[in-house]
This record gives C-alpha cells, structure tokens and sequence, in this order.
C-alpha cells in the first residue's frame, strides 16, 4: 500500500481521479436470504474476508456492532511467504485479508457478508480495488466450514440474481487453509491515519456507508 499512497499523491496532485474501491450503492443491498438464525447465547465465532486493501476491510469491520476483534492479514500462501514485502511481489497466492471475530447472538455470517459486499469492496473488479491491482487484492471469502460455504455461496447467487452490481460479481469462496497476521504497522492503519490521502479517498467513504446503510450496526471504534 505504500506505494499506492505514492501513487495516489501524484494522480490528486494531477487532477486525475483515483478508482473507486466501494461498491457504489446509496441504498443498503438485500440482506441474505439463507443465513444462520442469531445464535441463543454469546460465544466468539471467526470469519475470514478479504477485499483489497486489508486497512480499508478492517476500518469497515471494527465498527461493527456485534464485532468482537479484528486483524490484517495474510491468507492463501503459505507462512514462509506470509510477510508484506513477499506478498506485495504479487508471486506469494495471499491475498490482504481481515480476521473478524463476532458474537453470533449479536450479529450473524449473513450480516457480516452483506456489509462485506455493500460498503468493504467492489466485489464486480478482479484482482483488483480501485488503484490497486494484483491478486493479493483479490475479493475473497475464506469459508471454516460447511455453514459459511453455503451462505456465501447462495448469497453471491442471490445478489447476481438480481442484478444488484453493474456486472457479475468476482468474489472467490474458498477454503481457509491458515491466516497470518500482518506486521504491527498495519493493525488499525485508517483510524491512526486518517488524514493519509489514500485512507482520506479510499477507507473513509467506507465508513461513512457503513454509518448511513446500516445505522442499527454502527458503532465507534476506541474512543472516537
């Protein structure tokens, strides 16, 4: 990402506009119709996505009400590789991803997939968000089991069913093999710079989806 802060100093300071990486929707999209039922007591359960670049994913993600924990990170190569400078080669099969730990009596997988692809991504641009491209922008759903499979899987049919997105959505739902946290420097990357220009362009719209779409899941993050 450091390189796409470069990039996108140079292309405002020029006048040319940086490539959307939010869905572009003023109105929330239809909530999954095959979901998991609010669970009847609090437990923690774990939920793998991944939508370009992963300080965008997690500033959405930790503002979610019913969101217990989040992290940047790496899924989909292996822990030799799992490191920013490998991944950023474009060579190592990982893509930027967000570990988001929940409660499932406060907020379901089906929610979490619905913000997922309302406000976290585009999920209609392959191998790529915005200005930055590669697979290791890829969207991704890393499903832990048989359930999370299922409901992606029918949630993507159901939204290309209807013709929600301009084009026929690209999101991979793929087994999670192992996910590698990234380095310290990118934990909570958009809420300790927000004035960065790429945060400014690129995350805080997010956010400010997420706030106007689905209020009733809002929350702030650490004392904003």
């Amino acid at each position: 990402m450091f390189k796409t802060i470069v990039r996108a100093v140079v292309l405002l300071a020029v006048g040319l506009p940086l490539v959307s990486c939010q869905a572009a929707s003023n109105a929330p999209i239809p909530a999954a119709k095959d979901d998991a039922p609010l669970a009847a007591t609090s437990s923690r359960e774990t939920a793998v996505f991944a939508g370009g670049c992963f300080w965008g994913t997690q500033a959405v993600f930790e503002r979610v009400r019913g969101v217990v924990e989040t992290t940047a990170g790496y899924s989909g190569g292996s822990a030799s590789t799992a490191h920013y400078d490998d991944v950023t080669t474009e060579t190592t099969g990982h893509a930027e991803s967000v570990r988001v730990v929940y409660d499932p009596s406060k907020i379901t997988y089906g929610q979490l997939l619905r913000i997922f692809f309302a406000v976290a991504h585009d999920p209609t641009q392959l191998n790529r968000q915005g200005n930055d491209v590669g697979t290791s922008y890829r969207s991704v759903i890393f499903f832990a089991n048989d359930d999370e499979k299922r409901i992606a899987t029918a949630y993507i049919a159901q939204l290309d069913a209807a013709h929600v997105f301009s084009g026929p959505i690209v999101t991979q739902v793929v087994p999670l093999k192992a996910f590698y946290k990234a380095e310290d420097y990118h934990q909570d990357y958009a809420l300790k710079n927000p004035n960065n220009p790429y945060i400014y362009v690129c995350d805080r719209p997010k956010i400010a989806a997420l706030k106007q779409q689905f209020p009733e899941l809002f929350q702030k993050y650490k004392g904003e």
